[in-house]
């Protein structure tokens, strides 16, 4: 019998698999192209769409919630890529004054890439 190449997730929280399918190097093309982390030292893009996410997955209804979430889990933010839980306050001005253009193109190439894995794989 051969070395089992499987990968085993066990331990791992679901969000933290979730972030890493994210191919993250074309998600920074995308950043660098759209220069949507120009006026943003506090909350990159990636920290906006880790953001996002957790709220969609855990159901929140208000940025308030969200970051209280994400401020219970502190410790456990850097494996999602994040040093610390955004501020409420940091959070509402990225959601509100950033361009959803780079989500939306984002979300495309995800699609495009995503249609490539079937088309392989079947």
């Amino acid at each position: 019998m051969g070395k089992d190449s499987q990968k085993h997730l066990v331990g791992q929280p679901v969000f933290k698999q979730i972030i890493q399918m994210i191919p993250r190097e074309a998600f920074e093309v995308l950043v660098k192209k759209k220069g949507s982390d120009k006026y943003y030292k506090a909350f990159s893009s990636w920290d906006e769409l880790v953001t996002l996410l957790f709220g969609i997955f855990s159901r929140c209804d208000s940025m308030g919630e969200v970051c209280d979430g994400m401020r219970a889990l502190e410790g456990k933010l850097n494996y999602l890529g994040m040093d610390c839980s955004p501020a409420r306050s940091t959070a509402d001005d990225g959601l509100r004054k950033r361009d959803e253009s780079l989500f939306r193109e984002f979300y495309f190439k995800l699609m495009i890439i995503s249609s490539r894995f079937c088309r392989s794989a079947g």
